[in-house]
């Protein structure tokens, strides 16, 4: 028989739900604080995951959802408007 391999999932911080770790963009803060998009997603740092989709950008922006996950007082703006330049191609 085959081995099946375990598909890591993560919870976005827009919508809440879990969803395949491939299927979603990388936030990542390194040791130094500094935020930025993670798109290998082997970046090392504490990372967050939101899915490529404008209403959960809009949802994580409003609850501060990518700042609770990062465990950060505020991101800055550059940061998410590079994930709307991304969510819009």
């Amino acid at each position: 028989m085959g081995q099946v391999r375990k598909v890591p999932m993560r919870t976005c911080t827009g919508c809440r739900q879990a969803k395949n770790k491939k299927e979603l963009i990388r936030v990542v803060r390194d040791k130094e604080g500094n935020v930025s998009v993670d798109f290998t997603g082997k970046k090392n740092g504490r990372g967050a995951y939101i899915c490529p989709d404008e209403k959960c950008l809009d949802l994580a922006v409003k609850n501060k959802g990518l700042e609770r996950t990062l465990k950060i007082s505020n991101i800055d703006d550059a940061v998410y408007q590079q994930l709307r330049k991304e969510l819009g191609e």
